[in-house]
Order: structure tokens, then C-alpha cells, then sequence
């Protein structure tokens, strides 16, 4: 069964590790989007997530789909909320016999989270200015 959850609290990292885990996996593929301390030549304090009300359900839909159409086991989160630099903001990994289906599994997942789930960070830099991404 995929894993899949929008949450306001420090990402498990190992949950999302386990609950793509088996004995039949030679390669398990994890993806750590962390928050930075820069952005477009700007100086980043901190990020603010927000999200849809219908953004779990989003997630849940491409790790269905994406596990479909590639017969791997598939799990993501992201976290929302106030996050500092060194936060991790997703989580996600993949399962396969063979590293090369893991790696081109893990950028597709990350690929369609990132465009397709309804999440919108705010930028705050030092400045003093914040700026919405993917609104």
C-alpha cells in the first residue's frame, strides 16, 4: 500500500523509507527536498507552506497513478506549514529490482508532485520582502 500524506509536522523519513521497503527491492531511491538559504540571488530566512484542502487527495492520486504505470511501490510527503532552513519539505522514495526503474521512478513522482499537487510556498528573505512561489 503507497504512503502518502500532506502534514504540518517533521517529516519520518524512515516511515517514508519503509513503507516502500521488500525483499523483492535491490534499490530503494529516497528524495530529500530540503529549504535553502537562498533564492534567485536573494539571501532565504525561512519558507511558509500553504496548500489546498484537497492536496491529500492530489498526492494520493499520483502515487496511485505513478505506482500503476510503473509497477513499483511509491511513497511521498510533504510538509506544510512554517519551515526553517534545513527543514526537509518533501520526502518521497521508490522501489525497484534495478536502480535505473528506482532513479527514473523517484523524478517522475517528484516531477508531478511539484506540478501537479496545489502546494504554494512564501519566500521571507532577509531583505525583509517575501515573495509566493506557484501560485
Amino acid at each position: 500500500m503507497s504512503y502518502a500524506l500532506i502534514t504540518d509536522q517533521p517529516i519520518d523519513e524512515e516511515a517514508v523509507r519503509a513503507a516502500v521497503q521488500s525483499d523483492t527491492a535491490g534499490a530503494v531511491v529516497m528524495f530529500h527536498g530540503i529549504i535553502r538559504n537562498h533564492d534567485g540571488g536573494q539571501s532565504v530566512d525561512a519558507l511558509d507552506y500553504s496548500h489546498h484542502p484537497e492536496a491529500q487527495k492530489f498526492l494520493e492520486n499520483i502515487i496511485a497513478e505513478e505506482e500503476a504505470r510503473t509497477g513499483l511501490k511509491l511513497s511521498a510527503v510533504h510538509r506544510v506549514g512554517p519551515l526553517a532552513i534545513g527543514d526537509a519539505a518533501l520526502v518521497a522514495a521508490s522501489a525497484a529490482a534495478h536502480r535505473k526503474e528506482a532513479f527514473d521512478a523517484i523524478e517522475n513522482l517528484v516531477e508531478r508532485i511539484k506540478a501537479e499537487v496545489p502546494i504554494w510556498k512564501r519566500q521571507h528573505f532577509t531583505s525583509g520582502s517575501s515573495e509566493w512561489v506557484g501560485l
